[in-house]
């Protein structure tokens, strides 16, 4: 396994994603990580993740320096290998000139990571300060026309620097410098499968609930219904899924979710009617992250009311996932930024009653979409587009009221109703609609209006942490816009989000 030391880097995410792309597992720790349990995990090599901290600011994370001492090799990535060089004798100040976006790489020495990876090369910069002096034992192995130690290695002590962000995309040789360092340089096998983590994931669920009662929030997304198969293979009958019906839903999805659920899981299910409870919680709440806190906060009250129902229930389950983890929090008790609370994270409160169970939350979309056709779980369930455990509470900007929620859901229904009739429904990674609180003058009919104004937002991407706005054909674009505007009350202007994350995330809200 490979050891991940998180220093708050937005990226941190994506350095696992490559690590288990070459099927080798990986676990991300914090910088305050035991010298004695790093010793105890006995990994194969150590990744020092990126930060937007500068080493020589009071109270910037460090990690105990004594891993470069236990002959395991370490790759330092931007601040990690500031902080590496830093620790070992050398020197960072601030750079006479910021490097951010494309630099090219100019490669001093084509072994260690950059094998096979030729002279010269585009990698992606985000930095502020620069290594000025190095340690002795390392050497220079690349540089730009900004940075003259662009890369460096200690090759008796198999330490390694960059300071470029080799797990981008934007990187163009990057993957093949982190193979080298998996392979060539720590000796990973590909072992790490999907398959190989619904075992472990059923073991480790077994030890930790034993012969207790499970509950399960289920929405009837991948998420939660890879969830409540996993947890049906670890705790058989002990399982209980709820459904929460919190009338922020999609037009008629009640309905089809509880068609779906008898059709596909043999699971013992609960339907729970809680509109009211939610519509008169949000009421008058216009702030984003007051409406997540509020809708967490309710469904928590509905599971333990229902938990009482279920003698011995003493967990709940839920299919919180990575991105939902890194942006609403500092993940594994790094300094990452926060970005905005997810209900099944932020939202929940301190003293909950149940204990929580959340066997993805290491894992990405994609990763989740895996894991659930090595369940045989089925397609439909598997590629359904994400849809936010809040609904469409943050997708209508402002109040939410049953003549907003009205509007909204006709709305989407005809957008999802095009977007599956054109072929695209697979290709996008999340199609929806947003209700904004602004209303613009149109004219139907001779006659002037003052209505609501939506906006359409269709993206691509691969695991939600980046994502890119869908490119759709403007003849589908004009269909979508006319039929939502001739068959909506309430509508009379559509505008097509084309923000890409970052710097804007996929929800408004």
């Amino acid at each position: 396994m490979i050891l991940i030391i998180d220093f708050g880097s937005q990226y941190n995410q994506l350095i696992a994603r490559r690590v288990r792309e070459f099927h080798v597992y990986c676990q991300i720790d914090p910088p305050n990580v035991d010298i004695d349990y790093i010793k105890q995990l006995n990994p194969k090599g150590i990744i020092l993740s990126g930060g937007p901290s500068s080493i020589y600011e009071k109270n910037s994370p460090k990690c105990d320096a004594a891993i470069f001492n236990l002959n395991i090799p370490v790759l330092g990535i931007c601040y990690g290998m500031q902080f590496m060089i830093n620790a070992l004798g050398g020197t960072v100040k601030k750079a006479r000139k910021r490097e951010y976006g494309f630099a090219e790489l100019k490669v001093k020495e084509g072994a260690g990571l950059f094998n096979t990876v030729g002279g010269k090369t585009k990698t992606w910069m985000s930095h502020g300060d620069s290594i000025t002096k190095l340690p002795r034992g390392f050497k220079i192995t690349a540089s730009t026309e900004n940075t003259k130690i662009a890369a460096t290695v200690h090759t008796k002590k198999h330490l390694y620097g960059l300071q470029f962000h080799p797990e981008v995309h934007h990187t163009a040789k990057g993957k093949t410098m982190l193979r080298n360092f998996l392979f060539d340089v720590c000796g990973c096998k590909r072992t790490w499968t999907m398959k190989s983590f619904a075992k472990d994931s059923v073991s480790q669920i077994r030890d930790v609930v034993g012969d207790k009662k499970v509950i399960l929030g289920l929405s009837g997304g991948v998420d939660s219904s890879v969830t409540a198969l996993l947890l049906h293979h670890a705790v058989g009958k002990n399982l209980t899924c709820i459904f929460v019906d919190n009338g922020l839903l999609r037009k008629n999805e009640a309905q089809k979710l509880k068609k779906t659920f008898k059709q596909h899981l043999k699971i013992n299910i609960r339907f729970v009617n809680a509109k009211t409870k939610f519509l008169k919680a949000l009421s008058e709440i216009t702030d984003p992250e007051k409406k997540r806190k509020i809708i967490g906060k309710v469904f928590m009250d509905v599971f333990e009311s229902e938990a009482k129902r279920i003698k011995g229930a003493e967990f709940l389950a839920q299919g919180t996932l990575y991105p939902d983890i890194i942006e609403s929090q500092s993940a594994f008790g790094g300094p990452t930024s926060v970005i905005k609370s997810h209900h099944s994270v932020g939202g929940l409160p301190k003293k909950m009653k149940l204990k929580l169970v959340e066997p993805l939350k290491y894992l990405f979309k994609d990763e989740v979409r895996l894991l659930g056709k090595a369940l045989d779980l089925d397609e439909d369930l598997i590629w359904r587009q994400p849809f936010p455990g809040p609904g469409l509470a943050i997708r209508i900007i402002g109040e939410i009221n049953n003549k907003r929620l009205l509007i909204l859901r006709n709305v989407d229904d005809i957008l999802l109703d095009e977007i599956k009739n054109s072929g695209y429904y697979r290709k996008l990674w999340q199609s929806f609609a947003v209700l904004l609180p602004i209303k613009s003058v149109g004219v139907m009919g001779d006659k002037r209006t003052y209505e609501n104004i939506v906006a359409i937002r269709a993206v691509t991407s691969k695991d939600a942490m980046t994502a890119d706005w869908a490119k759709l054909p403007h003849k589908l674009l004009g269909k979508i816009s006319n039929r939502i505007i001739n068959e909506v009350k309430g509508v009379n202007r559509v505008v097509y989000d084309i923000s890409s994350k970052p710097p804007s995330t996929i929800e408004w809200e």
